[in-house]
């Protein structure tokens, strides 16, 4: 594991933003690995401005979503269908729909789209670079927890922590989401390449924790020391030394 304080939320998104670029540019039929939340707003704002100073054709590129939340239609305004849309997909019109990737929770059956979207997984992978943002708890994906390693795509139960810092995106906290389908951390542990994104205060705790390098259930990002090629990304502001408390 290469870990990497850029200094600068700033700098930390650029840095995840090129790395994407160099990965399509150098091979244009790339699988990515996508992530969502507030994380990961600047990287999709300065990876749509690099590409179109590239001038790149994304028509066969293929992308897959970490998530989606259970409970709301694609095209409610905090899906992660929207959000994707929103932040990425819709300002570069050279996507293929059709190579766009992200769960359906609102599938009539679940159980079956877990099994659809980890067979799609497998078919069209493994993922290239795969960006992963980290929960206050350190969940990867929507993995909280306890969560056994070999998980495959599943529905999963988020924890009071997960909706509370959800919440700031809807009105209510009665009305966040408390399951999603999602990626399991041995789907996630397949991509190539991983990438782990933090930038902020609130995530200094769960990166001190993942830096103490003790691998457990406990803290589902922990998985990642038995990754052959897992870079994590962090500011001044995630980032402490050993000397250093909260």
């Amino acid at each position: 594991m290469q870990i990497m304080n850029l200094g600068s939320k700033e700098e930390a998104c650029h840095y995840v933003a090129n790395e994407l670029l160099k990965q399509i540019i150098s091979n244009k039929k790339s699988v990515l690995g996508l992530a969502t939340g507030g994380t990961m707003v600047r990287v999709y704002e300065q990876l749509v401005n690099l590409i179109r100073i590239n001038e790149i054709d994304l028509s066969e590129i293929t992308t897959f979503n970490l998530d989606e939340y259970i409970g709301i239609d694609y095209d409610h305004p905090e899906s992660y269908y929207t959000y994707m849309h929103d932040v990425l997909f819709n300002h570069l019109p050279s996507w293929n729909e059709s190579r766009i990737h992200l769960p359906n929770g609102s599938a009539e059956d679940l159980e079956a789209e877990t099994k659809r979207y980890e067979a799609l997984l497998d078919q069209e992978g493994p993922i290239d670079v795969q960006i992963l943002g980290i929960g206050e708890n350190g969940h990867i994906g929507f993995n909280e927890p306890g969560t056994p390693f070999d998980s495959v795509t599943s529905i999963v139960n988020l924890t009071e922590s997960t909706i509370e810092a959800n919440s700031r995106y809807f009105e209510t906290i009665e009305e966040v989401p408390e399951q999603a389908i999602s990626m399991g951390i041995q789907s996630i542990m397949k991509a190539k390449r991983i990438i782990l994104l933090a930038y902020g205060p609130k995530k200094a705790e769960a990166i001190k924790r993942l830096l103490t390098g003790d691998i457990t259930t406990d803290l589902p990002a922990s998985v990642l020391y038995n990754h052959p090629n897992v870079e994590v990304i962090l500011d001044n502001n995630a980032y402490l030394s050993e000397e250093e408390d909260i």
